[in-house]
């Protein structure tokens, strides 16, 4: 299982705005789509509930601290090491927000995947990080977390400039754990 995170956000790492996008870059929503699609998205629920509805063509996994929630078309976990055992099969599980979800899976580590319950904390588990980094800055509320770069190597970067329809300056960026 690759564990990727997918995530736009602005030069000062801004993500969202009430649980919003701050920005209008249909560009980026394609290429989430593009991505994502066939693939396992994990997600908070209030990420779920600001999209209003399961993605389609993935599966759609909603990490949520109520007891008894049942949210028609998806799967619900309760804790992120639930989520990652329940869903070990997937070829690739993609985190897709919030902001506290981003935190947790940008510190949490764990010794082995295959031992996703581990008790001592030594690798960091996110191998994968699709970055659409559009260029400026925008009014929000919430940010990715802080990384250290150095442990991660760039795979591949797209440039595009603004048009008709995408009017920032932005980037699609990989980058693979070293």
């Amino acid at each position: 299982m690759r564990l990727s995170i997918i995530v736009a956000m602005d030069d000062n790492q801004l993500i969202g705005q009430n649980n919003t996008l701050p920005w209008h870059l249909p560009a980026d929503l394609a290429y989430f789509k593009k991505t994502t699609s066939g693939k396992a998205v994990l997600m908070g629920r209030k990420t779920y509930d600001s999209i209003g509805r399961p993605l389609p063509k993935r599966t759609n996994i909603i990490l949520t601290r109520k007891k008894h929630a049942k949210i028609p078309g998806c799967k619900i976990a309760k804790s992120i090491k639930e989520a990652l055992h329940a869903y070990k099969e997937e070829e690739e599980i993609f985190i897709i927000g919030g902001m506290s979800v981003y935190e947790q899976f940008m510190n949490l580590t764990i010794t082995d995947k295959n031992d996703l319950f581990a008790s001592e904390e030594i690798i960091l588990i996110i191998d994968r990080l699709y970055i659409t980094q559009i260029e400026g800055e925008f009014a929000g509320d919430a940010h990715f977390p802080e990384f250290d770069r150095r442990k991660f190597i760039e795979i591949s970067r797209e440039t595009h400039e603004p048009d008709e329809k995408n009017k920032h300056r932005y980037h699609f960026t990989i980058l693979d754990r070293k």
